[in-house]
C-alpha cells in the first residue's frame, strides 16, 4: 500500500485554541488546522475563536495553503438547530475546507443545506469497524475519525474494507472512555463530554472494591486515568496501514506545546518518504514529554495492553523524569540526573500523593560535589540541585522522592520564536518567465508552484537598447527575486529577451511588488461550495400529537433471575443485556414460554471482525434488537436487504446512538430502525423539545436506571485484579468477582464486562424520571423502558408496579422516585420544564 502514498496524501492536523496556536501550527509545518468559535464545539474551556473571525482565519490559512476544519463535534439540541444552520452557512460563506461532526442530526441538517459541504465524522461518532464507516457513506462524509481504541491491524481493515480517508489521532491526551459514550461529567457535575464540557471525572482518585471488601492498592489511585498518547515512532506503521490524516490532540494547551508536537511529527514524516526509518532521538521524545506528558504510551494502536496504559499513581503532566533523591541538604538535593538539565528549568519533588501540595520551583544552581558548574548538565551526572530559596521547603523533601522536571524556559523561547515573528511563517517557490524586445514592454510570467496559479505582469516602459551593462540572467534573478518578507521565493528563472536591453531599476521593483500582490491575491481564495435555498426545517412535524390511551413498560434485564421475574408482570417487552451471550438461549426460552417478546442487546462497540455475535443474535430469532452503535446497524440493516421476505426482528436504537433533536429521529428511522431512544444527554426540557418535533409513536423513553456513566476499553478487572495483560491471559477474574469504583465521597460505582471485555461503570444510585410520565404521555410517548442493575427479583417486582401505577396514574411520579431513594432527573440533568 505504502508505494502508492506520497507526501502531498498525507495530512498533519493541528489543534489551534487561540490565535499564537494558530500561528504556531502554520510555522512549525501543519497541513491543516482544527478549531472551534464560541459555540458547538467539543473545548468550551478553550478560548476559542469568534464565528465573525471565520473569514479572517479561513484567509489567513489559505494564504500559507492551509486547510481550515471547524469543530462542530457536540450534540445539537432542538432549539439550537436554527443557530447551527447559520454557523454552517457562515462557514460555507467563508470558506471553511470541512466541519468536524458527531451528530448525525446535524449531518442531516447539513446535508439539507447543501449537497457537498465537507463533513468528517468525529471521533465523538464512535466511528471503529468498517460497518460503521458504511453507515455513514449515503450521507456523503469526507473522510471519518476512527476510535482511538483501533488498533493497526483494525485500522488497515477498516482502510480496505471500507475506503474512505481516515483521520487518526497520533498524539496527545487519551479519553479512558469511548468518545461519544461518556456521561460521567454531566451527571456527576452538569458538564457534559457530548456538549463540550469534560469535567475529568476519569482523572480522580478512586478505591478500588472487590466482592464489597475495600482492595489495598498502595499509592495506585487513579485507576481510570490514561498516560497520554504519543505515537511519533508508529508514524510509518500508520501510514502503510492507510491513515492519511495525522490528528495532535489539545485545543486547551499552549502555542509552545502545538510548535514543538507539530514540528516533531511533521519532521517524522519528511523522514519516512525520505527513505530514513530511524526513530526519533531520546532529545526529541524528551521534548515532547517536556510540552506535555502523563507519560507515554501507544495507546492501543498496538493492542490492548491495559498495564501500560494506565500508571496509576498520578493524573496530571509530569514533564520529563530527572530521577530520585539520594540525599538532602541543608540547600540542595542530589540526584542522579536520567535527563539534561540546567539553570531556571522548572521542577517538582513527587512523593507518591497527588492530592497534596508539592513541593517545587525552579532550579536556582548546579553543583558537582559542591563545586558550582556551568552550562547544561548531562543525563548520568551525580548532581546537587539547588532550588530557589523561595521555592522550596527541603524540609518537606524525602530521600526517594522522583523529580521531574515541569518546564524548559529555554526550550519555550526557541519554540515562541518559530511563530513570534514578523517573518513569513512558509515561503513558496515562484518560477518567472521573462520575455521582449527593443521598443516593447518586458513581460514576465509568474508561476506559484505549490498553488499553480500564473499572473503576468508587464513593464509601463518599452525596453530599451542597454549602452553600458544590459540586463542578464544574474541582474534580473537579483532584482526579481528580492522576495524577503513575501510569502515567495524565487526558484526558476528563464529569461528569453531579445538583443541586449535594459529596464531601470525602479521600474523592475514596481514589477516585481505587483507580482508578488497579484500572487498573493490568488492564494487565499475558498472553495465554493453549492447552497440549497430550501427549508431545512420543511421535516418537522405538523400538527399535536396525540395522547396515548395506554402506555406500556418495557424491563430491560441483566441476570435470568430478573428475566423470570420481569415476565411475571405486564411488562410488553424484556430486553436481555447480559455480560456472556451464551446466557441468551436461556432467557428467550423463559420469555417465549411466558409469552413475552423478547429483544437482545448488542455491545456498545463494533469492532472489525465481531459480527459473530450478531450473527449468534440473529440465529437466536429474538422479537426485537436492541442496537447500540451504527456499525452494528448496518449489519442488521445489510441482513435484512440479503433476505427479502424473511421474518426480521424489530429494530430498536438505544441512547448510545446519541440522538439529541428531531432530525437524527428522522434519520434513524428513515435509515430503517422502528423505534429509538433518545440520548441521556437531553435534560426534560429538551426531551419535550425533541418530542414536540418528532413522530412519538416512533420513540421509547428510558424513565428507570443506573446510569452507564464511563465505557472503555481499558478494563479494571484485568488491570488490577489480574497479572495478565489483555482477555488472552488475564484469566478473566470478572467471572468470579464484582468490582466497583468508590469516590472521593464513599459513593460505589459498579463495574461491568461485555463480550467484548468492555468495561462499562454505572452510577451507584438510580434515577427516575417518573416525575415527567404525565408530560410523555402527552406528548404521545408510547413506551417507557426501565433498566435494572443489580436487582434482585423482588425489587424488579417493585419497581415495575410503581412505574405501572405512575403510567396508569394511580400514583404520581414523585411518590414512584421517593418510594424506590432515586435520583429525580431524567438522562443526565434535572433541567427545566417549561410548561
Amino acid at each position: 500500500m505504502a508505494f502508492h502514498i506520497r507526501r502531498e496524501d498525507i495530512e498533519l492536523l493541528a489543534p489551534a485554541g487561540d490565535w499564537d496556536c494558530m500561528r504556531a501550527a502554520v510555522a512549525n509545518g501543519a497541513d491543516a488546522v482544527f478549531f472551534g468559535v464560541e459555540k458547538f464545539n467539543a473545548r468550551a474551556r478553550a478560548n476559542n475563536f469568534r464565528s465573525e473571525e471565520l473569514p479572517e482565519i479561513m484567509a489567513f490559512l489559505h494564504s500559507y495553503g492551509v486547510k481550515g476544519f471547524l469543530t462542530f463535534n457536540i450534540l445539537v439540541f432542538e432549539d439550537e438547530l436554527r443557530n447551527a444552520q447559520e454557523l454552517i452557512e457562515m462557514c460555507m460563506d467563508a470558506g471553511v475546507d470541512a466541519v468536524i461532526v458527531q451528530d448525525l442530526g446535524l449531518v442531516k441538517l447539513i446535508r439539507e443545506i447543501s449537497p457537498d459541504f465537507p463533513i468528517h465524522g468525529s471521533t465523538q461518532m464512535t466511528i471503529t469497524s468498517p460497518e460503521a464507516v458504511e453507515f455513514t457513506k449515503p450521507f456523503g462524509l469526507e473522510r471519518v475519525v476512527l476510535g482511538r481504541e483501533n488498533n493497526l491491524k483494525q485500522i488497515r481493515k477498516i482502510g480496505e474494507q471500507a475506503k474512505l480517508p481516515m483521520e487518526v489521532f497520533v498524539h496527545g491526551a487519551l479519553c479512558v472512555s469511548y468518545s461519544g459514550q461518556c456521561l460521567t461529567s454531566e451527571m456527576w457535575g452538569g458538564r457534559s463530554a457530548n456538549r463540550g464540557e469534560c469535567a475529568q471525572a476519569c482523572r480522580l482518585p478512586y478505591d478500588l472494591i472487590v466482592d464489597g471488601e475495600q482492595k489495598p492498592m498502595g499509592d495506585v489511585a487513579y485507576l481510570l486515568s490514561p498516560k497520554d498518547l504519543a505515537a511519533i515512532d508508529l508514524i510509518p506503521e500508520l501510514i502503510e496501514a492507510g491513515v492519511t490524516s495525522f490528528k495532535i490532540e489539545g485545543r486547551l494547551k499552549s502555542p509552545e506545546y502545538v510548535a514543538n508536537v507539530v514540528s516533531k511529527y511533521n519532521k517524522a514524516i519528511e523522514k519516512y518518504f525520505a527513505g530514513d526509518s530511524s526513530a526519533p532521538s531520546k532529545e526529541e521524545v524528551r521534548e515532547l514529554q517536556q510540552s506535555f506528558s502523563r507519560g507515554f504510551t501507544h495507546g492501543f494502536l498496538e493492542g490492548t495492553n491495559n498495564k501500560q496504559l494506565v500508571d496509576g499513581t498520578f493524573p496530571k503532566s509530569r514533564g520529563v523524569y530527572l530521577g530520585r533523591v539520594e540525599r538532602i541538604m541543608r540547600d540542595a538535593v542530589t540526584v542522579r540526573l536520567d535527563a539534561p538539565l540546567k539553570r531556571g528549568d522548572g521542577i517538582v519533588f513527587d512523593a507518591g500523593d497527588p492530592t497534596k501540595k508539592e513541593e517545587g520551583g525552579r532550579v536556582y544552581d548546579l553543583r558537582r560535589q559542591g563545586v558550582k558548574i556551568e552550562g547544561e548538565a548531562q543525563q548520568g551526572t551525580m548532581l546537587e540541585i539547588v532550588p530557589g530559596r523561595n521555592d522550596v521547603d527541603l524540609r518537606k523533601v524525602h530521600v526517594g522522592d522522583k523529580v521531574w522536571k515541569t518546564s524548559d524556559p529555554a526550550l519555550d523561547k526557541r519554540l515562541r520564536a518559530t511563530f513570534e515573528t514578523e517573518k513569513p511563517y512558509r515561503v513558496f517557490p515562484v518560477h518567472v518567465t521573462v520575455t521582449g524586445a527593443e521598443g516593447e514592454p518586458m513581460r514576465t510570467v509568474w508561476t506559484d508552484v505549490q498553488k499553480g496559479t500564473t499572473v503576468i505582469v508587464s513593464s509601463e516602459l518599452p525596453l530599451e537598447k542597454a549602452l553600458k551593462r544590459p540586463m542578464d540572467a544574474e541582474l534580473l534573478h537579483d532584482q526579481l527575486g528580492r522576495l524577503g518578507g513575501t510569502l515567495y521565493q524565487l526558484d526558476v528563472l528563464d529569461v528569453q529577451l531579445n538583443g541586449e536591453l535594459i529596464l531601470p531599476i525602479r521600474e523592475l521593483n514596481r514589477l516585481r511588488r505587483e507580482a508578488v500582490e497579484l500572487l498573493a491575491g490568488e492564494r487565499p481564495k475558498p472553495p465554493v461550495f453549492v447552497k440549497r435555498t430550501a427549508d431545512a426545517f420543511a421535516d418537522a412535524r405538523k400538527g399535536e400529537p396525540k395522547p396515548v390511551d395506554k402506555a406500556q413498560l418495557t424491563a430491560l434485564c441483566r441476570t435470568l433471575p430478573q428475566v423470570e421475574a420481569a415476565v411475571q408482570t405486564d411488562v410488553a417487552m424484556i430486553y436481555a443485556d447480559f455480560e456472556f451471550i451464551k446466557q441468551f438461549p436461556a432467557a428467550i426460552e423463559i420469555a417465549r414460554k411466558a409469552g413475552k417478546p423478547i429483544a437482545l442487546a448488542t455491545p456498545r462497540i463494533h469492532m472489525p471482525g465481531e459480527n459473530g455475535y450478531h450473527a449468534n443474535i440473529l440465529k437466536l430469532q429474538p422479537d426485537a434488537v436492541l442496537i447500540r452503535n451504527t456499525g452494528a446497524l448496518y449489519y442488521y440493516l445489510r441482513a435484512m436487504a440479503e433476505n427479502p421476505g424473511k421474518p426480521f426482528p424489530k429494530l430498536i436504537g438505544d441512547f448510545s446512538l446519541n440522538i439529541a433533536n428531531h432530525k437524527a429521529v428522522n434519520l434513524f428511522t428513515e435509515t430503517g430502525l422502528d423505534v429509538v431512544t433518545p440520548s441521556y444527554d437531553l435534560n426534560i426540557q429538551q426531551m419535550v423539545d425533541l418530542l414536540r418535533e418528532s413522530d412519538t409513536s416512533r420513540l421509547e423513553v428510558v424513565i428507570h436506571q443506573h446510569l452507564p456513566m464511563f465505557h472503555t476499553e481499558h478494563c479494571v478487572y484485568c488491570t488490577f485484579l489480574s497479572e495478565g495483560t489483555d482477555f488472552t491471559n488475564c484469566g478473566r477474574p470478572c467471572e468470579d468477582h464484582r468490582a466497583s469504583l468508590q469516590d472521593r465521597i464513599g459513593m460505589s460505582h459498579p463495574v461491568r464486562v461485555d463480550e467484548g471485555c468492555r468495561n462499562t461503570v454505572y452510577n451507584a444510585i438510580e434515577q427516575s424520571g417518573a416525575e415527567y410520565i404525565r408530560n410523555f404521555i402527552e406528548l404521545g410517548v408510547p413506551s417507557y423502558r426501565v433498566e435494572f442493575l443489580e436487582e434482585t427479583p423482588e425489587k424488579v417486582h417493585e419497581v415495575l408496579g410503581l412505574y405501572r401505577d405512575a403510567l396508569d396514574g394511580r400514583i404520581n411520579g414523585s411518590q414512584v422516585w421517593r418510594a424506590l431513594k432515586a435520583t429525580n432527573q431524567l438522562g443526565v440533568t434535572r433541567g427545566q420544564l417549561v410548561k
